[in-house]
């Protein structure tokens, strides 16, 4: 049975999809100007230059933070460089208060709703001040008070998740809404196709966001599916697509605006498909250079999303060269001096590894913790930053 009354044919009619082409909503030229006939969406100045310093804040985080993992500081690192238009771009166009589910190259969206450098900071060396308690790996932030869940390493898992969310959003009837990112090789999973497909059933506010970046790791889209990219699958589900010039921050936000829209005031989910690039590696354990090439990424370093929306923002006068210099002299230095900070605090107490899981810490827990401590006594070398912790009689 289908939902809609089908059409009759007397003889066999093959389709592919190939019929449906979907366009690339543009606004901002890389030169900062609009295309023709294209209409800025309404941002103030004062909005306009909060999305701005959100992206730098993040370009400069990538760039300090990747250095700090190669001197061996951190064990891990994700950038989000090449891709900020598309997170913050969307990320402002939402509520505060709409829940953001991310995949772990949203730190920009963290960094637009208010996540200090301290917080980041203290995230990435899971230090005592740290809200996962240094459970953890680097980059897998999250914040209750900004709505934005925790990351986890597993890949498409908050897509679904995403749905469930929007769900009880939908029954909550607070006009809020959830927004999921994942890149276009997490589009191959099927969590991917169960939360499309029950969002659209159950019509719940959901936005479904792929940042279609060209590469799931070092493997290519060509190699990833045969169809226009990910928008297209939305037809299948009965569901509102488009596709976004990702490196455009203006079409980003207004298209994300348009989706909210729907999601929340229709309870259409939506899928937005964000063309765009990673100008980094997949992670700081990957090298790009044995699967794309030099000048290929040249291409895209030509289309960088933070250049483009900087000469907007000039063009308009509400920025300049003076203002650039600050910025960037005032965040390289706050990057600096917090993570000096953020090294020195201390692991976080011993004793959280069985604390919050359970009202009482059960016996068998107990007994466990005990011998654990016991252990970190024995060779207190072999556990320098626990030993202190340790130190408790059994």
């Amino acid at each position: 049975m289908t939902t809609t009354k089908p059409k009759v044919a007397y003889s066999p009619v093959f389709t592919d999809g190939g019929e449906f082409q979907i366009p690339t909503f543009k606004l901002l030229k890389q030169d900062g100007k609009l295309y023709k006939n294209a209409k800025a969406p309404d941002l103030d100045k004062d909005k306009a230059l909060r999305i701005y310093r959100a992206m730098v804040t993040t370009r400069i985080l990538d760039e300090r933070m990747l250095a700090a993992q190669r001197q061996g500081r951190l064990s891990f690192y994700m950038q989000c460089t090449g891709e900020e238009a598309a997170v913050v771009g969307s990320a402002a166009a939402l509520d505060d208060n709409d829940m953001i589910m991310a995949q772990y190259r949203e730190q920009a969206a963290l960094a637009y709703r208010g996540f200090t450098i301290d917080e980041f900071m203290n995230q990435l060396f899971g230090n005592e001040l740290d809200y996962g308690k240094g459970r953890q790996m680097p980059v897998h932030y999250g914040s209750k008070k900004l709505h934005y869940m925790t990351i986890s390493s597993p890949l498409a898992t908050q897509i679904p998740q995403a749905t469930g969310y929007a769900y009880g959003q939908k029954l909550a009837g607070k006009g809020h809404c959830t927004i999921t990112y994942f890149g276009e090789g997490a589009a191959s999973e099927g969590d991917f196709h169960a939360a499309l497909n029950m969002a659209a059933v159950h019509r719940v506010p959901v936005i479904f966001l792929c940042r279609n970046n060209g590469y799931a790791i070092s493997t290519p889209a060509t190699e990833q599916f045969a169809a226009d990219g990910v928008a297209p699958r939305a037809y299948g589900y009965k569901m509102d697509v488009i596709r976004v010039d990702g490196n455009d921050i203006l079409a980003m936000y207004e298209a994300t605006r348009q989706a909210r829209k729907l999601a929340v005031e229709h309870n259409r989910p939506v899928l937005i498909e964000a063309m765009s690039y990673r100008l980094a590696a997949h992670s700081s354990s990957d090298d790009p250079s044995g699967y794309r090439s030099k000048d290929e990424e040249a291409v895209w370093r030509e289309k960088d999303p933070i250049l483009r929306m900087r000469l907007w923002l000039e063009s308009k006068k509400w920025w300049s060269e003076s203002d650039e210099k600050k910025l960037q002299e005032s965040m390289r230095r706050e990057v600096l001096e917090t993570m000096k900070r953020a090294q020195k605090r201390p692991p976080p107490p011993l004793e959280t590894l069985v604390t919050d899981v359970y009202d009482e810490v059960p016996p068998a827990l107990a007994e466990q913790f005990d011998k654990l401590k016991a252990h970190i006594r024995q060779y207190p070398d072999e556990y320098p930053k626990s030993a202190e912790h340790a130190k408790g009689g059994a």
